[in-house]
């Protein structure tokens, strides 16, 4: 079935994004896996060439397309080069990061942070994870207590993506201890300041051109002009404020994801050989192909809906949680189904979708497990 989501200056702008993939992404995949990391240099690429800031105002170097659409065309050009780790770092800058800066920044903010975010020198980050508490934010213990015009941060976050390359790092701590969700707040704390470290860039089971770090905050002092949302105890409502844009992005990564691989393996089985014939004419591929291939479709068409209410303002924490949960779980059985058909040249690294596999796993546990997506649907029900 056709989609319908794209106008033509959406397949313009994918033509100019599939270029700048072409040239400066997939010639480096591998180095950037084996590094563990992209170099700061693709963020200011992308600055210059215009695909980091398009919702941030002109004023501030954007572009001033408030159109979630582009930010999906980005993704599935990223899933389609097998770039998902490599472009996870930016993503999470226009998908995730960003909407809080626009959000919650007052003026002196906006001015101070959104043009180096346009522009890929200040790459953005977000932690909210804490060692021990998983997706129970309201545990955490990172406290920032307010000392005359600044605030001391004490604490430890995990698993941060661009928790390496990060210049700004939105965190989610405690400004009232004493209190579960009303004590959080968002503050941003800078490249540099004193007591704010980073651990080791962690070794992961896939996505391993993404970094992904360890902090810790010892006594850190960081200026009260640095909240997000100019009063305490904001944090857990803007937390959840942003969360469905999140959740689709990474909905529309993994329906793409699983685009990709289909794909590959469509190609793979019409030219792979066994018993004379290519493995694609044997009844039981066909049936496993055609299956994927209707699920791919029927998931598509309900991400596009979910983009079309978002750009509306009407995109729902329920639907969002159905699109996030339906979508990476299908990524991993599309995946797994693919690598069977390569059969054991899909265990060899040196075949793409090897790594899409590895890649998969981590989808139905960031942004929220599977798990907790269906708790807030089974709470969208009145269970």
């Amino acid at each position: 079935m056709k989609r319908t989501l794209y106008e033509s200056d959406h397949t313009d702008f994918r033509e100019a994004y599939r270029a700048f993939v072409e040239k400066e992404i997939a010639p480096n995949l591998e180095q950037w896996e084996r590094d563990s990391i992209v170099p700061r240099e693709l963020f200011t690429t992308a600055g210059s060439s215009g695909f980091l800031g398009m919702e941030i105002p002109e004023e501030f170097g954007g572009g001033g397309i408030k159109d979630f659409r582009f930010n999906a065309v980005i993704v599935e050009e990223l899933m389609r080069a097998n770039a998902s780790a490599a472009g996870l770092g930016l993503t999470l800058h226009t998908d995730i990061v960003l909407p809080y800066f626009l959000a919650y920044s007052n003026d002196e903010q906006k001015k101070r942070w959104l043009p180096g975010i346009a522009s890929g020198e200040l790459i953005t980050a977000i932690a909210m994870t804490e060692p021990g508490i998983g997706s129970d934010l309201a545990s955490m213990s990172t406290t920032a207590i307010r000392d005359g015009d600044h605030y001391v941060v004490n604490g430890a976050k995990t698993f941060i993506t661009n928790g390496i390359n990060a210049d700004l790092m939105i965190t989610a701590v405690k400004t009232d201890p004493s209190q579960k969700h009303k004590g959080m707040s968002l503050l941003v704390l800078e490249r540099g300041m004193e007591g704010f470290e980073r651990g080791r860039n962690l070794d992961k089971l896939g996505q391993h051109a993404q970094d992904t770090a360890e902090l810790s905050f010892t006594d850190v002092k960081v200026p009260v002009a640095n909240l997000l949302g100019g009063e305490e105890g904001q944090g857990f409502t803007q937390l959840v404020t942003n969360l469905p844009q999140e959740r689709l992005s990474i909905a529309v990564a993994g329906v793409a994801a699983a685009r990709t691989a289909l794909d590959q393996t469509l190609a793979y089985v019409k030219e792979r050989k066994a018993f004379g014939s290519p493995i694609g004419s044997f009844q039981n591929s066909k049936f496993v192909l055609a299956e994927m291939d209707t699920e791919i479709d029927i998931a598509e068409h309900y991400v596009d809906d979910c983009v079309r209410a978002l750009n509306a303002g009407e995109l729902t924490a329920v639907d969002a949680s159905k699109a996030k949960y339906w979508c990476t779980e299908l990524q991993g059985r599309v995946v797994d189904r693919c690598l069977q058909l390569h059969g054991g040249y899909g265990y060899m690294n040196e075949y793409p979708i090897a790594k899409a596999y590895a890649d998969a796993r981590i989808t139905r546990i960031y942004g929220g497990t599977t798990e907790i997506m269906k708790e807030v649907i089974g709470r969208g029900l009145g269970l």
